[in-house]
C-alpha cells in the first residue's frame, strides 16, 4: 500500500524520483525451514533475484514495471506461486531473466542493497523503508509509513509532507500505533 501511495498520489505532486530496492524477508527474518513463512519468503526472495537481473538489463524503470506486476499477482490475485517468466512477459520484459530465480549468485546484490537501506534506519525495522535527503543533505531512512489504504490526494500529500518534516528533526526516531485493519488493495492496477 505504501508503494501505491507514493507512486499514485505523492510522486506526481512532489516530482519524486523513486528507486525500488529489495529487502529480503528471508534474509531479514531467517524463518525456520519447512514453515509456511519460510516457503513464502523463499519464493519472494527468488522473485527478487529476477528483479535484480531485470535491473541489470533494463534499469530502475524495468524494476518498477516488474514490482508492479508482482504486486498485482501477489496482493490482488492472491497468487503466491506464479512462474517468474509469466510475470516478466506480462510486464513486457525479457522472460529470459527468469533464469535468475534459482541463481544464488544474485543473493550478494540483494544483501548489499538491503544492507544499505537498513544502515539508514537500523536493523530493528521491517518494510517499507523510505529514504531521502533531509534539508541538510543527509540521507535519512525510516521504516514506514505502514498504511492500509491509499489516502485521498490531499491526505496523501499531508502524510508525505509530515514524513519529510519528521526527517528534518534531529532526535526523532519513531511513531507507532497498533494496526487494527488489514490492507485494502483496491482495484487491480
Amino acid at each position: 500500500m505504501t508503494a501505491r501511495w507514493v507512486v499514485d498520489e505523492v510522486k506526481p505532486a512532489r516530482d519524486l524520483n523513486v528507486t525500488w530496492q529489495p529487502i529480503s524477508l528471508l534474509f531479514k527474518n531467517d524463518p525456520e525451514e519447512g514453515s509456511d513463512y519460510h516457503k513464502l519468503t523463499f519464493f519472494t526472495h527468488r522473485l527478487m533475484r529476477v528483479m535484480e537481473s531485470v535491473r541489470r538489463d533494463g534499469g530502475d524503470g524495468a524494476v518498477f514495471d516488474l514490482y508492479w506486476e508482482y504486486g498485482r499477482r501477489i496482493h490482488h490475485d492472491q497468487d503466491r506461486g506464479f512462474a517468474a517468466a509469466e510475470a516478466l512477459e506480462a510486464a513486457g520484459l525479457d522472460p529470459a531473466c527468469a533464469a535468475a530465480f534459482d541463481d544464488e549468485a544474485w543473493d550478494a546484490e540483494i544483501r548489499s542493497r538491503m544492507d544499505a537501506g537498513l544502515a539508514l534506519c537500523g536493523d530493528n525495522v521491517g518494510t517499507p523503508i523510505i529514504a531521502l535527503d533531509d534539508r541538510r543533505g543527509v540521507r535519512q531512512g525510516y521504516f514506514g509509513p505502514v498504511i492500509t489504504r491509499v489516502p485521498p490526494t490531499q491526505d496523501s500529500l499531508a502524510l508525505w509532507d509530515g514524513l519529510v518534516a519528521m526527517m528534518n528533526v534531529e532526535g526523532f526516531w519513531e511513531i507507532k500505533r497498533t494496526r487494527t485493519e488489514r490492507p485494502e488493495f483496491g482495484d487491480r492496477p
